[in-house]
């Protein structure tokens, strides 16, 4: 959802049978991680994609295939 748009935990909610605070707990989690980034915006914490570091995963996943062809392991 998130590669869609920004959205704030309580829209994220809406898509999930779950609390709204066990959202913002995975959320903050996934933003502990680095894999999302938060910015308050008024009374609301609207949540992003850090799409740096999902590139790098995605390099490090081309290149560890790679190595895998050209090793055969």
């Amino acid at each position: 959802m998130l590669r869609q748009r920004d959205m704030t935990a309580g829209e994220i909610a809406e898509h999930f049978h779950m609390s709204k605070p066990s959202v913002s707990h995975h959320l903050n989690t996934l933003n502990q991680a680095n894999l999302v980034l938060r910015e308050r915006r008024g009374q609301h914490i609207v949540y992003s994609l850090n799409t740096t570091v999902l590139q790098e995963v995605i390099s490090w996943f081309l290149e560890l295939s790679k190595g895998k062809k050209e090793g055969g392991r």
